[in-house]
């Protein structure tokens, strides 16, 4: 979805009405509340159970509730500063947690767990196995609800179905806003160019789904690996991309994540062919970007080298 500037009001109300103070910010010298703009999304989630919540949980929440809203299928997301540590499939929640927990053991103690699903009591078991601050859901079936109290401080919410409306997104400057569309394209494989010799398999087309879906939640500069299954390696926030590759095959690597076979996301084109050189070396065999590079012909070129396929989308996913 995209959109001109000039369909943007002249002037733009923001009516905020305080739910209630926060202890501090987003840390202990800053002062802190919450506002609710239409009582909905996760400033209006009912928290079913544990202790008051943070500034960070808040936003730490929005990222993870924001990312399984992004699938229709059973899906797990386990977030840590508002990146994912890991994201999961599967057919029980069970399944779906299991592989979002395997991407990053580590990253995930300490962070949010978002279900897009009705949380059963097999994956409530197994998640209280590892600490949490925050569960997101819509649902929670009973049982689920009483293995989650008893962590005391564990806070669970039950948050509405986001609207299939966009709203505006504000961030604010010094001396002012800037304002715009949320970003919620959402990948459709007929519309995916394929630029290489070599077709992607239908299992690799069913991974670049999943490997873009979740880099578009991550901080640029932004590459996921993945299977069609789960998430292998995270790299997030790097001042060049390929940092960001090789620390995403860094922690596939850690936690014995194969990833021959597996295909690479990246949230933006890939300035020089070295982003593809390094993705061989790993073993990947199939690349989504969104192309538009004036070198994407040296990018191609590397691909077809490693019988790589690759795919253009034709749509960047920075997240800033």
């Amino acid at each position: 979805m995209t959109s001109s500037c000039n369909e943007l009001s002249e002037y733009q109300l923001i009516e905020l009405a305080k739910v209630t103070d926060l202890r501090y910010g987003e840390n202990p010298h800053q002062k802190a509340a919450l506002y609710s703009t239409d009582g909905g999304g996760i400033a209006g989630a009912e928290q079913l159970h544990g202790k008051e919540m943070s500034f960070n949980n808040y936003v730490d929440a929005e990222a993870a509730w924001n990312l399984v809203q992004d699938f229709d299928q059973r899906a797990v997301a386990i977030i840590k500063h508002t990146n994912p540590s890991g994201v999961g499939l599967g057919s029980t929640n069970e399944e779906a947690y299991k592989r979002a927990l395997a991407t990053d053991p580590v990253s995930a103690f300490g962070g949010i767990v978002a279900f897009n699903k009705r949380v059963d009591a097999d994956v409530a078991k197994q998640v209280i196995e590892v600490f949490s601050e925050v569960i997101v859901a819509p649902d929670y079936d009973d049982a689920a609800l009483e293995i989650f109290r008893s962590k005391k401080n564990l806070r669970v919410l039950s948050v509405a179905s986001a609207s299939a409306d966009a709203s505006l997104e504000y961030k604010q400057i010094s001396g002012g806003f800037l304002v715009q569309d949320q970003d919620v394209h959402r990948l459709a494989v007929a519309d995916l160019n394929i630029v290489t010799n070599r077709q992607p398999t239908d299992d690799e087309l069913t991974a670049m789904q999943l490997a873009w879906t979740v880099c578009k939640h991550v901080k640029s500069n932004a590459i996921v690996f993945a299977n069609e299954y789960q998430t292998l390696g995270v790299g997030a926030g790097q001042m060049n991309r390929v940092d960001s590759v090789r620390i995403a095959a860094m922690r596939a690597e850690r936690f014995d994540l194969p990833l021959k076979g597996s295909v690479l996301a990246s949230d933006a084109f890939f300035p020089f062919r070295d982003n593809v050189d390094e993705a061989a070396s790993f073993g990947v065999s199939a690349i989504i970007q969104p192309g538009g590079s004036i070198k994407d012909d040296e990018s191609i070129a590397a691909a077809n080298e490693h019988n790589i396929a690759m795919a253009f989308t034709g749509i960047r996913h920075f997240k800033h």
